[in-house]
C-alpha cells in the first residue's frame, strides 16, 4: 500500500505523506517557515472572539503583598 499524496498547504506541491517527507504537511522547510511567519505576523488566525481586552482579574487570585 502506497502512502497518500497530499498538497503542501503553502505552495500546493504534491508530496507523499510518509516518513520520507520530514516536513509534512509541508513539502520543505521553506514552506514550513513561510506558514509559521504568517501565523506569527497574524496574517492567519483561528476564528473566534477578539482578545483585545483581557478579562478582568479575579480579586481572589491576586498574590498577597510581601510584608517581609
Amino acid at each position: 500500500m502506497s502512502a497518500p499524496i497530499v498538497k503542501c498547504p503553502t505552495c500546493d506541491r504534491p508530496l507523499e505523506w510518509s516518513p520520507a517527507s520530514p516536513f509534512r504537511p509541508f513539502c520543505s522547510e521553506r514552506c514550513r517557515l513561510i506558514d509559521l511567519g504568517a501565523w506569527l505576523s497574524e496574517e492567519r488566525s483561528i476564528a473566534g472572539e477578539s482578545s483585545a481586552t483581557p478579562p478582568p482579574a479575579d480579586e481572589s487570585e491576586k498574590p498577597e503583598p510581601d510584608s517581609g
